[in-house]
């Protein structure tokens, strides 16, 4: 796999300025944090949910974990996490778990956490797991139009971590 082409386009169409960073095959959010030297905080991952038949993308800190029960306040409807034998069509140009935080090339409404909005600049997979891709939020912000939202709760070091 490599980076997806339309993502590519999309922010040089965009004239945005972004880096292009290499790291061992990280898996996990966390993982990828740590493999960059990046604090959670910065670290953009994708959660996809689910509401009535419809998939959405929530982005949140990879620090943070989902919250249902926000996610519905938020959306107004009910909603459940999404499985990924059912979204991962969707993103047939991306390593499943490395989809990048851009729901609008996808045709999907995307959602961000109001603690990643508060970021200066994000890292988030790009289609890949060894390729990472660094921006400042307010350009992700200008190229996505998310809806900003309060979606997540930080999640807690493990004790003896």
């Amino acid at each position: 796999m490599k980076i997806p082409k339309q993502l590519i386009d999309c922010l040089n169409e965009n004239k945005v300025r972004y880096e292009i960073l290499h790291h061992p095959e990280a898996v996990t959010a966390q993982r990828l944090a740590q493999a960059e030297h990046i604090k959670g905080r910065h670290h953009a991952k994708v959660v996809m949910i689910k509401s009535g038949g419809q998939h959405l993308m929530m982005v949140l800190p990879a620090d943070h974990q989902i919250d249902l029960e926000k996610a519905e306040k938020a959306i107004g409807k009910g909603v459940s996490l999404d499985k990924e034998e059912e979204f991962k069509s969707l993103f047939g140009d991306c390593a499943i778990g490395a989809m990048p935080p851009f729901g609008n090339l996808y045709g999907l409404q995307t959602y961000v956490d109001s603690h990643l909005a508060q970021q200066d600049y994000i890292v988030f997979e790009a289609g890949t797991h060894t390729d990472a891709m660094r921006m400042s939020y307010r350009d992700y912000e200008k190229v996505v139009k998310p809806k900003v939202e309060d979606l997540a709760i930080k999640l807690q070091p493990m004790k003896g971590a």
